[in-house]
């Protein structure tokens, strides 16, 4: 049976009382197991290190609470303290009930069941030897006369001597248990010294008294009595009957029981709502782990397709690294053979290279390069403005020659036409219709020799436009390296497209910080939104259909977490200066994220065209001309 429990925690409830029937049969076999002595018990399961002294009553509850136990784990405990409350309930309260009953046909047989006593049951100890000493009387300490009637088998609590103004009365109150098994000891007390003529009215009626200690139970009359026992008595008791006791242990064990019942029926019912809630779980459990079982599989499938896939990317990669790595190394060869042409070349040119730098020391030089840079972009402005005039000219010329292509291709088209009519006619020996479909062949054979002179002559202006576009960028950024570093107070000078203004940050640190907090802070949230405006991870920006669907452009995106919060904490100022620097750079560098310079008119705050720029420029040369005069 033992085995069958320590297998299998969840038993049925058949099997559990088997196994405490026998354990309540080895309790009845080994008494000494539960009774510690006459009037205190243990629990014969609970760790030794941890075995407490009980009451019977509490003992019996400890072993109901144990035996209700809902931990499956503790099957075995809740066996061996249901076989405990039983040996309790059978053979402890029922052998003290049978003592009781004993006892009181003892009392009835004496005195009656309404005789008063004084509870908590006390005995009365009068003729202690006490001697003078000191100036004052002094006798045996109660300890001492506690441990001799605990020899005796009377089981007192603890033991009073009676003091007064003069010492050691000579009388001393015992204390017994406040339950059955202590009136027991009291009346078995009184007797004992009864029969040994030791008695109350052998104290009161005899003679002679000597050395002999006189011992009763206290009664009605040692209450009352104008002495240090009823001082006493009146201080730390009460008269009570035997039946009025009776009556109070049946209303607590009366109560106790009721109070057990209770508490089983709502275990009971708990065991039962846990028991629902265990199935429930279990379900959920079994399909978590089902949905588990479902994630896991294809997690495992979705990672064996991405390995593969970066199996093959990391294949492309090493070839792709091998490829750079030989076209590096030609390069480098490459390199070195032309490092050795330019040592050699410098070798040669030593000497022009000293002079061409002790001229570049000369402050004349400088300010001849100077004016001969200046005349330069002066020549590069006129001549990309005369080339700009011959450009939209040639445009012009190219609208026309694109519309007379458009007529001629028209023309040739219709000439087809008619060609492939002639033809289905067929000439029938008619010599007109062949001489019309030669004169409709040759007609068509010049327009196309017209119209490819003209694809020709369009692909020239074409390739003119494109070269003149690049020269005026490359004038464009020429320009823009002689202007950069103008001051911001000039109208035409170089912006740094995307560059977040600092000011605001400064701002939203003075309301939000103390003054000596102002700059760090400020310099710590102008970092941190430049560093989010380079991020080219962020991107608070969305596509939005214009003209009917037909094209896109991008607008900024006003419900981004991040511009919100920008917005809430540092106020609007900040907010304008981060989606100003946020569209310069959308606009200019969309994928590197870093600042552009751009040729700038800060007058009316927008991108100058060349014209404003050249026309500036010949204009601070101007003045500095006549300044030099």
């Amino acid at each position: 049976m033992l085995d069958l429990i320590d297998q299998d925690s969840d038993i049925s409830d058949s099997v559990l009382e088997e196994y405490a029937d026998s354990c309540y049969e080895q309790l009845k076999q080994e008494i000494q197991m539960v009774k510690d002595s006459d009037y205190s018990c243990k629990c014969p399961y609970c760790p030794e290190e941890k075995k407490p002294i009980f009451g019977v009553e509490d003992l019996l509850q400890h072993a109901s609470e144990v035996s209700q136990d809902l931990d499956k784990s503790r099957t075995k405990d809740r066996g061996r303290h249901l076989a405990l409350l039983k040996y309790i309930e059978k053979e402890i309260n029922g052998k003290n009930s049978s003592e009781i009953k004993t006892e009181d046909n003892d009392i009835d047989g004496s005195s009656a069941l309404n005789e008063l006593f004084v509870w908590p049951w006390m005995g009365v100890v009068v003729n202690i030897p006490v001697q003078w000493k000191d100036g004052r009387y002094v006798g045996e300490s109660g300890s001492k006369l506690r441990d001799e009637l605990t020899k005796k088998g009377f089981n007192p609590v603890r033991v009073h001597p009676l003091w007064n103004h003069k010492g050691h009365t000579g009388y001393a109150i015992v204390e017994f248990r406040n339950e059955c098994l202590g009136l027991s000891d009291a009346l078995r007390f009184e007797k004992a010294y009864e029969v040994n003529h030791q008695g109350k009215r052998d104290y009161f009626g005899g003679e002679e008294t000597g050395d002999e200690l006189y011992c009763w139970v206290a009664r009605e009359d040692d209450f009352h009595a104008k002495n240090a026992i009823g001082d006493h008595l009146q201080k730390h008791g009460d008269l009570k009957t035997i039946a009025q006791y009776q009556e109070e242990e049946r209303s607590k064990n009366g109560r106790l029981v009721s109070s057990l019942t209770n508490t089983i029926e709502i275990k009971n019912m708990r065991i039962i709502e846990m028991e629902t809630k265990y199935k429930e779980t279990s379900i959920s459990l079994s399909s978590l782990i089902s949905q588990k079982d479902d994630m896991l599989r294809a997690f495992n499938e979705e990672r064996q397709k991405m390995q593969q896939n970066a199996r093959g990317q990391l294949a492309r990669i090493f070839q792709e690294h091998e490829r750079i790595t030989s076209e590096l190394k030609a390069q480098r060869n490459k390199l070195k053979k032309r490092e050795q042409e330019l040592e050699e070349r410098e070798a040669q040119n030593e000497n022009e290279r000293s002079k061409l730098s002790y001229e570049k020391q000369q402050n004349e030089r400088a300010i001849l390069e100077q004016k001969r840079a200046d005349e330069k972009v002066l020549r590069l402005a006129e001549d990309h403005k005369r080339e700009k005039e011959g450009l939209q000219r040639k445009l012009i010329q190219l609208e026309k020659k694109l519309d007379a292509k458009q007529a001629l291709e028209l023309e040739i088209r219709h000439l087809k036409g008619n060609l492939q009519v002639v033809k289905h006619m067929g000439d029938d020996g008619d010599t007109e219709v062949a001489k019309k479909l030669q004169a409709i062949q040759h007609e068509l054979e010049e327009k196309e020799e017209e119209l490819e002179h003209l694809e020709a002559l369009n692909q020239t202006l074409i390739v003119k436009e494109r070269k003149s576009n690049d020269e005026l960028q490359e004038a464009r950024k020429e320009l823009i390296n002689v202007l950069n570093g103008q001051s911001s107070r000039s109208s035409i000078g170089v912006k740094r497209m995307g560059v977040l203004d600092n000011k605001a940050f400064v701002a939203a640190a003075k309301r939000k910080y103390s003054e000596k907090e102002v700059d760090v802070k400020a310099s710590e949230l102008y970092s941190l939104w430049d560093g989010h405006i380079r991020n080219p991870d962020w991107h608070p920006f969305k596509i939005v259909p214009v003209e009917d669907g037909k094209c896109h452009k991008s607008i900024l995106d006003q419900e981004d977490e991040k511009l919100k919060k920008l917005r809430n904490e540092l106020g609007e100022e900040a907010y304008i200066a981060v989606i100003n620097a946020l569209t310069e750079m959308n606009e200019y560098n969309p994928s590197g994220r870093y600042t552009v310079p751009e040729l700038w008119n800060n007058k009316d705050q927008r991108r100058a065209s060349l014209k404003e720029g050249i026309s500036y420029l010949i204009k601070q040369w101007s003045t500095l001309k006549r300044s030099r005069r």
